[in-house]
């Protein structure tokens, strides 16, 4: 028969748990030395202290209510009504000028109110629409800068 293999342990010496209890004491000593410098401030550097925030002003606008409109819509018989109220941001100095104008955006207002198709009303998006149409038409009948929204504040459709 064969002879059985020698033991390969025999020509290398046997090392003990030595070098795997340095690595882990070695990687304790430098996880804690990396925590204390962190914590301390020593790497990395404290982020300042928050800065308390000083508001701005605001600007300088006044609000102008424009009269309740209720319109009958077209293609409803008559059964179909839309209620509409807002309010106008205006710069301040301005507020005057666009007060002595408000019987001609009510106009204006009713105008394209009447004209508005009680289908697209129903559709999503309808008020942004009505209201970006509404404020070009008020900033053109106010002049430029004077005008800065338009806020609606009711509007029912029935």
């Amino acid at each position: 028969m064969s002879e059985p293999d020698p033991p390969a342990a025999e020509g290398k010496p046997k090392r003990g748990m030595m070098p795997v209890l340095i690595g882990i004491g070695l990687a304790v000593l430098l996880g804690g030395a990396g925590f204390f410098a962190t914590h301390s401030g020593l790497i990395g550097g404290q982020a300042p202290a928050p800065q308390a925030e000083v508001p701005k002003d605001l600007p300088d606008i006044a609000f102008l209510p424009i009269e309740p409109v209720t319109v009958s819509l077209p293609g409803s018989g008559g059964q179909g009504n839309l209620r509409f109220t807002a309010q106008i941001e205006v710069v301040r100095p301005h507020a005057e000028e666009v007060q002595v104008l408000m019987p001609r955006i009510v106009d204006v207002l009713n105008g394209y109110l009447r004209a508005v198709e009680p289908a697209s009303l129903q559709q999503a998006g309808a008020l942004a629409r009505v209201r970006a149409q509404l404020l070009r038409r008020i900033q053109i009948v106010t002049g430029e800068g004077r005008v800065r929204d338009l806020l609606v504040t009711e509007f029912i459709f029935g």
